[in-house]
This record gives structure tokens, C-alpha cells and sequence, in this order.
């Protein structure tokens, strides 16, 4: 389920980038796909250092907590801004 949310959040995050980015912007649809891919990245990586992730819910009784929640949307989001806009600089730099 995090990564669920950990996508859609790496999606909304990679279009925001690519808009407040006009420069860097690659177009919706690929804002969309490298934002997948990011939010999927930045998910996994908070995971990986113990800061949350699926391995919080999994210990947690309940599931899925309101923190694992907020940290899937965080990290997903975050992954995917940033991947879109490593993506877009690299884009223009190869471009020139």
C-alpha cells in the first residue's frame, strides 16, 4: 500500500517540479513517468535508512499508521521533484 502512495505521491511531486521548473520541465507525461520512478526511489531510500517505509508499518500492530502515511507521501513526493528536475538539467545540459 506505501508504495502505492509512494508513486502517486512521486507523480504529483514530478509535475509540480516540471511547473515550477519551466526551464526544466521534460512535458506532462514524462513529468509523470520519471516522477513515478522517483517517488518509488525516495520511498524506497527513506526506507532503507530506518526513517520510515514499509518496514514502520509492518511493525506497527495497527498497519498502516498516520506516520507511515505521511512519510510515504513526503519521501515519494521529495524522490520525485528532485528526480524530475536531475532529468530536466541533464536534458538541457546534453541539449547545448
Amino acid at each position: 500500500m506505501e508504495l502505492i502512495i509512494q508513486l502517486i505521491a512521486g507523480a504529483l511531486g514530478g509535475n509540480a517540479a516540471g511547473a515550477g521548473m519551466k526551464n526544466l520541465s521534460l512535458g506532462p507525461i514524462i513529468n509523470t513517468v520519471v516522477g513515478l520512478i522517483g517517488g518509488a526511489g525516495g520511498g524506497q531510500l527513506l526506507e532503507a535508512m530506518g526513517v520510515g517505509g514499509a518496514g514502520a508499518a509492518a511493525d506497527a500492530a495497527a498497519g498502516m499508521d498516520i506516520g507511515a502515511i505521511i512519510q510515504s507521501v513526503l519521501g515519494g513526493g521529495v524522490g520525485g521533484g528532485v528526480l524530475v528536475a536531475i532529468v530536466g538539467a541533464l536534458k538541457k545540459a546534453l541539449v547545448k
